[in-house]
């Protein structure tokens, strides 16, 4: 009988503690599985290969007890929450990146959430991190053993034959002895300890992002996974802390990165204004904290809707400058766009404005971001009126930026409702809501009522009842009848609008009270696990 609590998120991956009849494991780690398990030596049937038909899994069912639940592409899963799970010969499955993306899709959506998973002989410093990020958490030191045994010395950017071990790369104590062995299993554990520091960071994805640059196979992987936006983007949470860094080309593709454009192009609702200028984005975030935005803001005056070009989100109104990942990214900044950057940004554009006409388009940007706007503009057949093509921020373009403006009326400014509209999807009335506050740290009132407040560390707004109360569904999470004495757990969990993703702002409702909070889980896994907090409650209020 095994027991997994899970303590810490990050996507698919996962620490926590695992605990078996002979040990308590903090999970991820590397351990001698044969004495965690010792039943599995002994077992048959449990090493048929991960492309076997059907048919021939079905023949031959695994015969084990006392050891994890076997799990397999062609075969049911009988895993329960709590369990370990194994999916045997997962080493060979690096070989082919489809595959290896098909079958990890396949068993996880099969497979309790709340189970620790267990990857036998996978696992060296080159391949844990993409282990992790995959939803491994278990490993063993066959691998390295192996490697050992071939005379290859192991780091996390790959082998190397074993005279490396003299060149000075690692002075760990096996290096000292000349013990390739103990260097090996070190280096090992040194990786998984690196990457449980990652995840507890919320910072896995860049890790990856780095580790898998030494390996084809992994850049595929990571691509491959990236292409399931569905299955990818339901366990990501909708925030994270920190920075969230955009390196690499990968990070285009990243669900966080796509869901921020689908919620724009489906849930945004621009403020009524037929003016629009695009700007150039900044390095400081929020933008309108930098000193060019401030400029910007001076020279338009209110007078059209503020629209942000950059990479790798797109485009980015200013109402929606503060919510994550828009105020929290990170990027390389070269003036250079290249072409895959400009094929994936104009189309964003291009199909922002075929849902949303402006009499009015002006272009203030220079380099890739006017390219990328040019291209849009082209493919969703609009004109562009340009106020400058180089240095937005001097005084030449703003002076130009202002008399292209003249005469035009002040749009009300309303980001609350633009806000509301992309994390709720709905489009309230607030009219009478007036924000106040300093900075960042707002909040939305109508006379002595207060509806919501802005999370500085998210950008997501919180509702109070009163808030909730304009919001006429979407983002509950029901539960049994009782009155919450603090988080809600799993267990009384009766449903949760599928929407929800871990970090959502959610209304628990039930018979005997209501609550507000944050969901600490998304809602597949609320009503897929045995255990864990649900939701993180922040007020009750009984009926």
């Amino acid at each position: 009988m095994t027991r997994f609590d899970i303590r810490k998120r990050d996507g698919l991956a996962r620490t926590g503690v695992l605990e078996t009849g002979t040990a308590i494991v903090k999970l991820p780690a590397a351990a001698e599985t044969d004495v965690l398990f010792p039943a599995l030596a002994e077992s048959p049937s449990i090493n048929i290969p991960l492309s076997a038909p059907a048919k021939l899994v079905q023949e031959f069912p695994p015969v084990i007890t006392d050891a994890p639940v076997i799990i397999h592409p062609q075969r049911e899963n009988a895993a329960e929450s709590g369990d370990c799970v194994m999916a045997a010969n997962w080493h060979t499955a690096f070989a082919n990146p489809r595959n290896y993306v098909d079958w990890l899709v396949g068993l996880k959506e099969k497979t309790p959430a709340d189970t620790a998973w267990y990857a036998p002989a996978s696992a060296l410093p080159s391949t844990v991190a993409i282990l992790c990020y995959s939803g491994f958490e278990l490993f063993d030191y066959t691998a390295v053993d192996l490697r050992s045994a071939q005379g290859r010395f192991c780091t996390p950017e790959g082998d190397f034959p074993a005279d490396a071990m003299e060149a000075g790369i690692c002075t760990c104590p096996g290096c000292k002895a000349g013990d390739l062995l103990g260097h090996n299993r070190e280096a090992l554990r040194h990786e998984i300890a690196l990457v449980t520091r990652f995840i507890q960071q919320a910072q896995l994805r860049e890790l990856v992002e780095s580790r898998c640059r030494m390996d084809a196979n992994q850049v595929a992987i990571l691509r491959h996974l990236d292409r399931h936006y569905s299955f990818m983007e339901a366990v990501l949470p909708v925030a994270r802390s920190g920075v969230m860094r955009a390196n690499s080309g990968e990070s285009m593709q990243r669900a966080e990165v796509q869901r921020f454009a689908e919620r724009l192009l489906t849930r945004y609702i621009p403020p009524r204004c037929d003016v629009a200028v695009l700007l150039p984005c900044s390095a400081r975030k929020p933008y309108s904290l930098s000193q060019s935005h401030r400029r910007f803001q001076v020279a338009i005056g209110g007078r059209a809707h503020e629209l942000i070009v950059t990479s790798p989100l797109g485009l980015v109104p200013r109402e929606l400058e503060c919510v994550y990942p828009a105020g929290h990214y990170d990027v390389p900044v070269t003036g250079y766009w290249d072409a895959e950057e400009c094929a994936v940004i104009s189309g964003i554009l291009a199909r922002y404005f075929s849902r949303h006409h402006y009499r009015r388009i002006i272009a203030h940007l220079e380099g890739g971001a006017l390219t990328v706007a040019r291209q849009a503009a082209e493919l969703c057949g609009i004109t562009l009126e340009y106020s400058c093509t180089e240095n937005p921020a001097g005084p030449a373009a703003l002076n130009a930026l202002d008399a292209s403006l003249a005469g035009e009326r002040k749009i009300k400014d309303d980001r609350l409702h633009g806000m509301l509209s992309c994390q709720f999807g709905v489009d309230i009335d607030t009219k009478g809501m007036m924000p106040r506050g300093r900075n960042l740290e707002l909040f939305w009132s109508k006379g002595n009522t207060q509806f919501f407040s802005l999370d500085t560390g998210t950008g997501l707004l919180r509702p109070t009842f009163d808030g909730w109360a304009m919001i006429a569904e979407g983002y509950r999470v029901t539960i049994d009848d009782f009155v919450p004495e603090g988080d809600v757990l799993v267990p009384g969990v009766t449903g949760a609008d599928p929407a929800i993703r871990d970090g959502d702002e959610v209304l628990v409702v039930g018979k005997r009270a209501i609550a507000t909070g944050r969901a600490a889980l998304p809602a597949g896994e609320m009503l897929r696990s045995r255990r864990g907090v649900a939701v993180r409650v922040r007020k009750i209020k009984k009926l």
